[in-house]
């Protein structure tokens, strides 16, 4: 089992920043997969951004290319998603997901475990 915890968040004005973490625990191995995705109200669960443990094969959606940077502190075992520039369209719940294989996956039936969610709100 993982256990996944998510902290950052909030409400942000447009152009500006935030970052999420999301702490992990448990059985996560040597190698692993980390990601984040976001569901908008009425909305699919859509990957934005995943990286492969302990550093390699980021992955990022279409839409926060250029904006949004994801990355692990392997001490703290932690997967952060800075974001920047953000924009209304990014408002949505975030969620950290995990997955204890070794290829990105972009679908969220590919990870097995999850976090709580945290609402990103960004006004115009």
């Amino acid at each position: 089992q993982v256990q996944l915890v998510e902290s950052g968040g909030g409400l942000v004005q447009a152009g500006g920043s935030l970052r999420l973490s999301c702490t992990a625990s448990g059985r996560t191995g040597d190698t692993y997969l980390a990601a984040w995705f976001r569901q908008a109200s009425g909305g699919e669960r859509i990957l934005v951004a995943a990286i492969r443990w302990p550093g390699d094969n980021a992955y990022y959606g279409d839409s926060v290319k250029g904006r949004f940077t994801i990355s692990i502190d392997s001490a703290l075992s932690t997967v952060n998603l800075q974001m920047t520039n953000l924009e209304p369209s990014d408002t949505a719940v975030y969620y950290c997901a995990a997955d204890l294989g070794s290829v990105v996956g972009t679908e969220a039936v590919e990870y097995d475990y999850w976090g709580q969610g945290t609402q990103v709100t960004v006004s115009s």
